[in-house]
């Protein structure tokens, strides 16, 4: 299988671990074990239980304790309805793998995770980009999206929130996209790693799985639970899907970690306090990015409506790529380039690390562009 090189995943790999300043970090600032097992009434009891524990491969789909949790982010959903994947990566990929043949279309937005896009064009699927604009505030045209989709299209997938602009589609906007699809029979696949982190109003935005009955919804422990470290990600869906999608990651995965399922579900039965924790940090460096683009005549974007990221437009005549390199350079800031989400003159920048780097990363940010 010929698979595009993961444009984001090989930037990140190659340069976030050389910069003083990442704001290209998307998952809200780490938790460390004893910050997470301090949300817990039981600290000590927890700790003698991992330390006894057997360590085979553990329950194939994930703990029923675990499933039971994430069931708890949906209306409609019971255990029967989830199964625990090595990340959201490993969920998307699942999900495409399950469903997409030769020949299927699949109706994918731009920007997003690559993922939504590559692996269906790897497995010889009739992709169709539905590209997201600034003067839609980043929203799915509607109506392109009806000029693309067929009695052939299988799949239609979504990011929301949006990585990388923050776009926002509350439940009004998605039952039109609910209503398209189901003239056609299409699934409906929403990347929701971001879900949990609105900026304004309620915190979580209602899931396509709680909306179709082909609606499936791929979420991890990364973003919004600040546990990346863990690659403990879920995929939400129709009961006979998730029986579909067992089979297919028997070829994969096996298993998850026993450790990583347990601390996740710690995060998971005390995900009110995490949020409350991960709002305030991505609420507040919101207002610092919002102040410092108001001062930037070379920047502008579309402010965000939740998640932990925003896409920057920039007036200066240069390849993202090398405005990036020469910023890590000269001042050791990373962000990442619109070249590898396939949007070249947009810079992505992650506003969840702790508010000091944010405010210093920015401050460099506008040193090099006044040296520019």
């Amino acid at each position: 299988m010929k698979i595009k090189d993961f444009g984001v995943e090989i930037w990140m790999g190659l340069y976030e671990n050389d910069c003083d300043y990442n704001l290209a970090e998307t998952c809200v600032e780490s938790l460390t074990v004893d910050q997470l097992l301090n949300y817990a009434d039981n600290k000590q009891k927890i700790i003698d239980e991992i330390l006894n524990m057997k360590l085979t491969y553990g329950a194939i789909e994930g703990s029923d304790r675990l499933r039971i949790g994430i069931t708890s982010l949906y209306e409609n959903m019971d255990i029967e309805n989830i199964t625990i994947t090595h990340g959201a990566i490993g969920a998307n990929a699942l999900s495409i793998m399950t469903l997409v043949e030769p020949g299927d279309r699949v109706i994918s937005v731009l920007p997003t995770y690559q993922q939504h896009y590559s692996i269906p064009e790897s497995i010889g699927a009739d992709v169709k980009i539905l590209q997201l604009r600034p003067e839609n505030n980043f929203l799915p045209d509607l109506d392109e999206l009806r000029v693309y989709i067929n009695n052939n299209t299988k799949l239609i997938c979504i990011n929301n929130p949006n990585n990388p602009t923050g776009a926002l589609m509350d439940k009004d906007f998605l039952m039109e996209i609910v209503e398209i699809a189901k003239q056609y029979d299409a699934y409906i696949l929403c990347d929701e790693v971001y879900r949990g982190l609105n900026h304004e109003g309620e915190s979580f935005t209602t899931s396509i799985v709680d909306l179709y009955e082909k609606g499936i919804s791929t979420g991890s422990m990364s973003k919004t639970f600040s546990l990346a470290g863990l690659r403990i990600g879920w995929v939400a869906g129709p009961k006979e899907f998730i029986k579909s999608v067992n089979k297919q990651r028997d070829y994969h995965i096996i298993s998850c970690g026993m450790i990583d399922d347990r601390l996740a579900t710690i995060a998971i039965e005390n995900k009110e306090a995490i949020i409350k924790r991960n709002l305030g940090i991505v609420r507040k460096n919101l207002e610092t990015l919002d102040k410092w683009i108001a001062n930037e005549p070379l920047i502008t974007y579309v402010k965000p409506k939740a998640g932990t990221t925003a896409f920057l437009k920039y007036d200066i005549d240069m390849p993202s790529e090398e405005f990036c390199l020469r910023l890590l350079k000269e001042k050791s800031v990373m962000l990442l380039p619109g070249k590898a989400l396939d949007m070249e003159g947009y810079l992505r920048i992650g506003f969840a690390n702790t508010p000091k780097i944010i405010e210093e990363g920015l401050e460099k940010i506008s040193e090099f562009l006044k040296e520019l």
